[in-house]
């Protein structure tokens, strides 16, 4: 069973022959989700699309919080020096003469 919301704002808008329905700039270069009820009513929603191979991670919350807290840390500038590339350069080097 669905919701039902007062509406903020009702609108009349006209379909074209060709089915199409135009809803303004709110919703242009947006992806939307239509739910079709039996009694001819359609809710069009906006939505984000979220790649198959990424869906794990909002389905993991440790991972989410842990990633969520990662870009907070990195936002605030509190960054883990990364390493040493001349030091491993140097010892890559005395490996391969030896």
């Amino acid at each position: 069973m669905r919701s039902m919301k007062s509406a903020t704002l009702t609108l009349t808008k006209s379909v074209d022959s060709k089915g199409r329905l135009t809803l303004g700039e709110a919703f242009a270069n947006r992806t939307v989700v239509m739910e079709m009820y039996e009694e001819g009513e359609v809710l069009i929603k906006r939505a984000r699309v979220i790649p198959e191979r990424e869906s794990w991670l909002y389905e993991n919350k440790a991972a989410l919080a842990s990633v969520r807290r990662g870009l907070a840390q990195a936002a605030e500038g509190q960054l883990t020096p990364g390493p040493d590339l001349e030091a491993a350069a140097a010892l890559a080097e005395q490996l391969q003469d030896e």
